[in-house]
């Protein structure tokens, strides 16, 4: 699907998000893995989660939907050999987590994914993994993984030069199944959905600055979880009223946890005009809501020691970056390179496009930026990746043509009502 978008006055309004991605993941996982039932409230129906959701039923977990709320009897720890190649899309969360999980399991299972997902490095699970004692087999460190579980894994402390949520709660879930305290440590914290999950489910889990120790245990226990906002979603709406002129936008009921919120701490370095609101905590994660208003930015530098608490907003940032006065570099993202496109080479040439003076680096960008430009329209690539889509739906509100987006139903992955979202705050 091609979508056509115009230039709009202004942004305002109060809007909510889709709920949490990486929390839906979560919770969907824990739940099944539980003794007894659990409700999952404000879920997120997205493709990628309806992979995870999918795989969890083929292997023995009872979930239900009905409106907004899941309703899950989970399996237990032991669950059930799948009758079928677990397929998980588009779902780097779903194949990378659900490894450390099936690497505890007394089976042997295979994981499939599409074209996209079937091309980004697995190495990084497959490696702790099998020192655990997990046997997986690989298409040159690529799905599909066939891997031959493990009872007990084998605890070990794993020091990961890189600092990567996906493969820290793999090597935290496989811990469940150890035969010791499993120990993970990365050079800068990341997100940390996974350890304070686990921990309300009824794990053992110790925090010691970058290091997370998880114990094995007997069981999960059932519990029921309110998902809030996801800050990725909210962070397009969020650089829609800091460029577009006269805006002013509440959104309501984000999650702010510590290891996400490095995109709003950057943006009011950068002059951003945000504010909290109704602070509250909500099944475990800090919730409030965001009032944003338009603003003069000015430049800003950001590198490996943010990076991770703000690796899926840097091509909005990047954007309002764009807008910023002076010249914005980004290091230490080399990450960004094996998302579901390569978003440096995506930003950099639809950036180009758009009019942005811009420079590639290996593991980032330079972007001058000026408050008085505008951007060109024209017909653009989302590489099917919907974070670029959305970030070009942004720009289409200040550009000085309509511009055209080519795959623009790829935020089906995270946000599937994204457009029509968009549209109900413009004015």
């Amino acid at each position: 699907m091609n979508i056509e978008l115009k230039k709009v006055n202004k942004i305002k309004g109060i809007i909510e998000v889709p709920a949490d991605k990486s929390i839906t993941h979560r919770a969907v996982m824990l739940s099944s893995l539980a003794k007894g039932n659990s409700v999952i409230r404000n879920y997120l129906p997205s493709q990628d989660c309806m992979r995870t959701i999918e795989a969890f039923k083929l292997m023995g977990a009872e979930i239900k939907a009905d409106e907004n709320v899941l309703y899950v009897k989970g399996a237990g720890l032991r669950l059930q050999k799948p009758a079928a190649a677990i397929d998980a899309g588009n779902s780097g969360t779903t194949a990378r987590l659900l490894s450390g999980i099936l690497s505890g399991q007394n089976f042997e299972s295979l994981i499939t994914g599409d074209e996209s997902l079937s091309k980004r490095p697995m190495k990084r699970i497959i490696e702790p993994l099998s020192k655990m004692g997990a046997q997986i087999k690989s298409n040159n460190d690529m799905l599909p993984l066939k891997i031959s579980g493990k009872s007990p894994l084998k605890a070990i402390r794993y020091e990961n030069d890189k600092s990567t949520a996906q493969v820290k709660s793999a090597v935290l879930f496989a811990g469940l199944y150890a035969d010791g305290a499993t120990t993970y440590f990365e050079p800068v914290k990341s997100r940390d959905h996974s350890e304070r999950m686990l921990k309300a489910f009824g794990a053992k889990v110790e925090t010691d600055g970058n290091c997370v120790t998880v114990h094995p245990v007997e069981k999960l226990n059932a519990m029921e979880i309110d998902v809030p906002g996801d800050i990725s979603s909210a962070a397009f709406f969020i650089a829609s009223a800091l460029i577009v002129p006269d805006s002013e936008l509440v959104i309501k009921n984000v999650g702010i946890n510590p290891t996400r919120d490095g995109f709003i701490e950057i943006l009011k370095k950068m002059g951003a005009d945000i504010t909290f609101d109704n602070m509250r905590n909500v099944s475990g994660e800090p919730v409030c809501d965001i009032n944003v208003k338009y603003s003069k930015l000015k430049s800003a530098d950001i590198d490996f020691s943010v990076i991770p608490r703000m690796i899926d907003e840097i091509p909005i940032f990047a954007l309002i970056a764009a807008q910023a006065d002076g010249i914005t570099r980004i290091t230490g993202a080399k990450e960004l390179r094996v998302k579901e496109s390569d978003r440096i080479a995506a930003i950099y040439t639809q950036f180009r496009k758009l009019g942005i003076e811009i420079e590639e680096l290996e593991d980032g960008l330079i972007i001058n930026g000026c408050s008085v430009n505008k951007f060109q329209g024209g017909t653009f690539e989302s590489f099917k990746d919907h974070r670029i889509a959305m970030t070009l739906a942004v720009a289409s509100l200040i550009a000085e043509n309509e511009i055209t987006i080519q795959n623009a139903d790829c935020v089906n992955i995270s946000f599937p009502d994204f457009y029509e979202r968009l549209k109900s705050v413009c004015r």
